[in-house]
């Protein structure tokens, strides 16, 4: 019984830790852009996304040897669902990756503005600046075979979620900010809701993960009830952060909470340098993956071995490096992942594959046929709506 409950409490943080991240930084801006009226929205798609988790531990249920998201995609629809899965996962893991060194560079600009180095010809300044010094950090930590370190260090994510929260909370209530909103607040603005809606969905992208820690249940039978507490408590967290920061800049806000903050302030600095971690312990464990796949793809023409593995990897940051720096927008390209993939891993798909597997109405209930129905035109709806809206935002600061 003991052993149980503790395999059911070491899931649930495990399931709590995939739920956070930096997608936590960005509501208050998604609630501005949406207004007070989109925080049904977060719920709504809270509520959808724990639905597919669902879905997708049903479809393990299907056949034993099913072990993985590609799997499912593979069960379902053949070699082709296999790679779409996979395609749709390894450029989320990309693009998140390098919102991770735009997030650097926000925020250690933040922290140190001004800053500017010079190597003869070559000039970088601020943002651009801290971009570069992120991607040249972390790339070492790309190297290591073997991410057990890294995997300790990033499960302090849940962790790190509440001390946010706790400092932005400190920060209004104590270090003098307030609640006055810094302007106005909009209870609807319903040009941003595919924004709004992209990012929100942003912050529950743990499907890739979830047939992992099902597979890791000694009861099974219990993981509807992790999924709903893991659900319950990140929607908490988001939701008071998304009010506590649209309270405090209105929409003034910042594509970051973290940016709006008075860098002088021990609690900004506190919630600063803490959302500083999460990328820099995460980055690796998300291009691993990637790495992984090229260097498979590519053993056969160049052979295996370590030379072959830190090249693969360091022209991966570099990639990701070229791509930050071109665009630099955290918000707009967190929502084109929210919007764009998200979408597909976490709603689309899930419905796609199991109706495939199990079959359509009537095989499947009433119930279940029109939750589905839902979540299948929640997601159709955000995937060309945000998507559409991310990529005009982009090309519109470009030009």
């Amino acid at each position: 019984m003991a052993v149980g409950a503790g395999n059911f409490v070491r899931t649930c943080i495990n399931g709590l830790n995939a739920l956070s991240g930096v997608g936590l930084l960005t509501v208050p801006y998604a609630l501005s852009e949406g207004g007070w009226v989109s925080l049904a929205l977060l719920a709504t798609v809270a509520a959808a996304c724990w639905n597919t988790g669902i879905l997708l531990s049903r479809c393990m249920d299907a056949d034993d040897a099913i072990r993985t998201y590609p799997d499912i995609g593979e069960r379902a629809f053949g070699r082709a669902g296999r790679l779409l899965v996979s395609g749709f996962i390894y450029a989320e893991l990309y693009l998140v990756a390098t919102g991770f060194l735009i997030l650097e560079g926000d925020n250690l600009d933040k922290l140190f503005p001004g800053a500017a180095v010079s190597l003869g010809t070559v000039s970088l300044a601020g943002k651009q600046l801290f971009i570069v010094l992120g991607a040249l950090a972390v790339t070492p930590t790309t190297w290591l075979r073997s991410l057990g370190v890294l995997a300790y260090v990033s499960a302090t994510g849940v962790f790190a979620s509440v001390v946010i929260v706790l400092s932005v909370l400190w920060a209004a209530a104590v270090d003098g900010v307030g609640f006055s909103g810094r302007g106005t607040t909009t209870p609807l603005r319903t040009t941003g809701l595919p924004t709004a809606l992209g990012l929100y969905i942003f912050c529950y992208g743990g499907h890739p993960v979830f047939p992992t820690l099902y597979t890791s249940m000694k009861r099974k039978s219990q993981f509807r009830k992790m999924l709903v507490i893991c659900f319950v408590l990140c929607t908490l967290n988001n939701g008071a952060m998304a009010v506590l920061g649209y309270l405090m800049y209105g929409d003034g806000v910042l594509s970051q909470v973290t940016l709006n903050l008075p860098a002088a302030r021990l609690s900004s600095k506190v919630a600063i340098y803490t959302t500083l971690l999460t990328p820099f312990s995460k980055y690796a464990l998300l291009v691993t993956p990637i790495a992984a796949a090229v260097e498979e793809r590519i053993r056969g023409c160049v052979g295996e071995g370590a030379a072959v593995s830190v090249a693969v990897r360091t022209l991966l940051v570099l990639s990701t490096l070229v791509v930050a720096l071109a665009v630099p927008f955290f918000a707009d390209l967190m929502a084109l992942v929210g919007s764009l993939l998200n979408a597909a891993v976490c709603m689309l798909l899930p419905c796609a594959c199991y109706v495939r597997i199990f079959g359509p109405p009537p095989s499947i209930s009433r119930w279940e046929a029109a939750a589905i129905g839902g979540i299948l035109a929640l997601g159709s709806l955000v995937a060309v709506t945000g998507t559409y809206s991310s990529v005009a935002k982009i090309i519109h600061q470009l030009i």
